[in-house]
């Protein structure tokens, strides 16, 4: 008897859990769906950093919010039919604040990997860019990764391209940033820099400086995406958003603006 009560017991307080998780979102499922309560509030809220140029950061003369990915999120929101609105995260606090739910989506060159893939919400790739070798443009004797080998490059010592570097055989010149590498470069010091063809791609359109070029590519490919908590349903109406993006020529017009060229389809 003690038994059969206990079991009774136990089957009542599983089937009150039941009915009590069927009965926590409305009929048409609007309780559990972070696409209609962005739409219900009029906005989407995107987590950024503010001082990634050129992606996300602040105009010199306005102030404003600006940038590539800035961009991007307005008309992703444009298409949702909401309004955007930016909460500006040190990078090392961005998916913290995501999963807090203090904002709907990351928006800030989030890089497509399987780690990510297994936390969050990732939509399709709306940027993709490579690895680039840059050289002075009079210079001929690096046309591949091979072509490193023995030779000098100026790389950010942590970054991701200084191993590859050293991986091709280069003698790495320890420099704080791009800029402090083309300055090498350009006076002759060293004979190449190894970089995300982005930041090559931004520095040539900022500066308008020909004295380099970009000799050869590495074989290395990223993808960049959005953002969202994990399972939420606000992915496949991203991926809508940026199907229609890419198709009206919206996101390569954004591109171009930045960058010279089309870094909205795979190289």
């Amino acid at each position: 008897m003690k038994t059969s009560r206990l079991t009774a017991i136990a089957t009542a307080a599983l089937l009150t859990s039941v009915l009590a998780a069927c009965g926590s979102s409305d009929d048409d499922g609007a309780a559990t769906s972070e696409l209609a309560a962005v739409k219900e509030a009029g906005v989407l809220k995107v987590g950024t950093e503010g001082t990634y140029a050129p992606f996300t950061f602040h105009d010199s003369k306005t102030n404003e919010l600006t940038g590539y990915d800035v961009e991007v999120a307005k008309a992703i929101g444009k298409e949702l039919g909401v309004e955007v609105e930016f909460s500006e995260t040190p990078w090392d606090a961005i998916f913290a604040g995501l999963t807090s739910k203090r904002f709907d989506i990351v928006v800030n060159q989030v890089t497509k990997n399987e780690e990510r893939a297994g936390l969050y919400g990732l939509s399709q790739t709306y940027t993709w860019s490579e690895g680039v070798i840059a050289t002075r443009s009079d210079d001929d004797s690096i046309n591949s990764l091979a072509d490193l080998k023995g030779k000098k490059s100026a790389q950010s010592i942590t970054s991701n391209w200084a191993q590859v570097a050293k991986d091709a055989g280069a003698n790495v010149q320890s420099v704080e940033g791009l800029t402090q590498a083309v300055t090498l470069l350009k006076q002759k010091r060293v004979d190449a820099t190894v970089n995300d063809s982005l930041a090559i791609l931004d520095y040539q359109k900022s500066t308008g400086d020909d004295s380099i070029k970009v000799a050869a590519k590495t074989g290395d490919i990223s993808e960049q995406v959005v953002a969202t908590r994990k399972d939420s349903d606000l992915v496949a109406a991203i991926d809508e958003a940026l199907t229609t993006l890419t198709k009206d020529g919206t996101l390569a017009t954004i591109s171009k603006t930045y960058f010279d060229s089309d870094v909205t389809v795979a190289p």
